[in-house]
């Protein structure tokens, strides 16, 4: 767990309706994030067939043509 350094926003009847962080903590929490992310995504196409080098060449030549 990564150490969270906040500070709030208050409203004058001392109710938090916002949050600040200093930048390197949310780039922390961004890098997770899209860590998290890719892993989901990677799950998601585990199953799916490999292209072979060739296949994968053919594709990607195709695609820059568009």
């Amino acid at each position: 767990m990564i150490n969270i350094k906040r500070q709030y926003t208050v409203t004058d009847n001392d109710r938090r309706i916002g949050v600040v962080l200093d930048i390197e903590t949310f780039e922390k929490i961004e890098e997770l994030l899209e860590d998290c992310g890719l892993a989901l995504s990677m799950e998601e196409v585990e199953e799916e067939e490999s292209l072979s080098l060739n296949e994968a060449q053919e594709c990607y030549a195709h695609m820059k043509k568009r």
